[in-house]
């Protein structure tokens, strides 16, 4: 075999160049050999033939099979690298990165999926579903440092039967980090642990008995896992300041709220209506059950405290380290009423079935060294300013959409022009952008209480690595203009980046 077109022989090949994986790819094409090539993988990558996790050859090997220059296939690696089809680390070589599903550039249809046999659900390269932290942005080494103090110092016990209140040191942390941060008046013996708000619910469905009242907007989980349990739910209106607490049904033992920040809607709950609730319990022997699924992130307002703190008798605050760190760790906590504590334990069971001793243990370290204080004001600003992008780019391209909820959380409400939501949800798809409708959220009830329909996205903007961001926002607007039958517009940013 001659020199090739860049000068480089193929025969006479050194141990290195003789290792490695085959790889076929289709160099054919106009353009410089570095630019086919770096086609060539990323159409390999996209099409699925490589999948995420496939090692390739290194690029001695890969440069002596093809017939280029090394510097070609090294350069070629690095562009891919940057522009995240690849991964490379010291010692494992070059990957293909993790991705989404190969995904049908016209269509949004899976590759994968796309036979007479094909189920399940579509992966979208681009995912703003609400709810979900970045993976990426999980502290690890402050996790693996708090590890290991906590298990250096760990008493014998920890490696046994687990308490069904959770480990003491947790609840310790729990209780002054809550009384600090969110207002939360509570001891140590009046918290137990669980593995989530899911969790939390359904022992509680065990305890306080329906039927319970929600709001008219929130997560169709939870509304089915009260109905499993035989805790019936009935709708409570939602407006600009929260639930409408003045129409609590009459018959109504506990209601579930957000007050924080409604979800899915956004917006605290009003001063007033929080002191009208707290009343309301007292004077019915009710409960407020206090879903604080985001507090610790708000950006344009001051921090609103929890409801608990008003009366602690009658309120039970529901907590996880979800969103905050990740929904892996299954961690999560209530803080109850004193006359709720007992039946909720003997609801849990004699032992600990959920959530680890020693990554308990982790929790309280973190809590107890400042690590998670630093882990959520850095997350507070990463989100804020993708929040900002995301208002920002709405306004420069789909001016006839409303944002809204966006003074906290990890989700924003785009608001749509009437009867165009299930056309902006499939347009979405069709870009490739995993995105939900606000409609997906009301309680099916409500008709009966006069909420009045809203169209609208839920668009989640935590989830996407910074490297997909700017491009899932482009593909949302993109989708947006083409179901609102809107002529394209490109900002000047957008122009200059193209």
């Amino acid at each position: 075999m001659g020199a090739s077109e860049d000068g480089v022989a193929a025969e006479g090949l050194g141990a290195a160049e003789a290792l490695g994986a085959d790889l076929h790819l289709d160099l054919t094409g106009p353009g410089s050999r570095r630019a086919v090539l770096i086609g060539a993988l990323r159409e390999a990558v996209r099409s699925g033939r490589l999948a995420p996790g496939t090692p390739l050859p290194p690029y001695r090997s890969l440069a002596a099979d093809l017939g280029l220059a090394r510097n070609t296939v090294a350069d070629a690696y690095g562009e891919l690298v940057a522009e995240g089809w690849l991964t490379s680390r010291q010692g494992s070589g070059t990957r293909v990165a993790s991705r989404p599903t190969a995904m049908d550039a016209e269509t949004g249809v899976d590759a994968e999926a796309d036979g007479a046999g094909a189920a399940g659900p579509v992966a979208l390269p681009y995912d703003l579903v609400q709810g979900k932290p970045d993976p990426a942005a999980f502290p690890r080494t402050a996790w693996l440092a708090s590890a290991r103090r906590a298990l250096t110092a760990a008493p014998h016990e920890v490696f046994g039967i687990g308490d069904p209140r959770g480990r003491v040191e947790l609840r310790r942390e729990l209780a002054a980090y809550l009384a600090r941060v969110r207002g939360v008046r509570t001891r140590p013996d009046r918290i137990v642990v669980c593995s989530g708000a899911a969790h939390a619910l359904r022992l509680l469905a065990r305890v306080v008995p329906g039927p319970w009242a929600v709001e008219a907007y929130g997560l169709p989980f939870h509304r089915a896992l009260l109905g499993e349990a035989g805790i019936r739910t009935v709708p409570v209106a939602v407006d600009e300041d929260g639930a409408r607490v003045d129409r609590l049904p009459g018959a109504a033992r506990a209601v579930l709220l957000t007050p924080a920040h409604q979800f899915p809607t956004g917006g605290p709950l009003h001063p007033e209506r929080r002191a009208s609730v707290a009343a309301w319990a007292a004077a019915t022997d009710g409960f407020v059950l206090e879903d604080d699924y985001d507090g610790e992130f708000r950006y344009d307002r001051r921090p609103v405290g929890a409801l608990q703190g008003l009366d602690p008798d009658r309120t039970v605050l529901i907590g996880s380290v979800s969103k905050s760190l990740s929904p892996a760790l299954r961690i999560g906590w209530m803080v109850l009423p004193a006359a709720l504590v007992e039946g909720v334990v003997a609801a849990k069971g004699e032992r600990e079935p959920h959530s680890s001793a020693t990554e308990q243990l982790t929790l309280a370290d973190l809590l107890a060294s400042g690590a998670y204080d630093r882990h959520v004001r850095r997350m507070r600003q990463r989100h804020r300013r993708r929040r900002d992008r995301l208002v920002t780019m709405l306004a420069a391209r789909v001016p006839e959409v409303g944002v809204t909820g966006i003074a906290a959380g990890l989700h924003a409400v785009v608001d749509l022009p009437a009867g165009t939501e299930g056309a902006a949800v499939a347009a979405a798809a069709r870009h490739g952008v995993a995105v939900e409708g606000l409609s997906g959220y009301r309680h099916p009830d409500d008709g009966s209480i006069g909420e009045v329909r809203r169209d609208g996205l839920v668009v989640g903007y935590a989830t996407p690595p910074e490297r997909l961001y700017e491009g899932a926002l482009d593909a949302l607007c993109s989708a947006l203009r083409s179901a609102l039958g809107s002529p394209c517009v490109e900002t000047n940013e957008r122009a200059a980046r193209i």
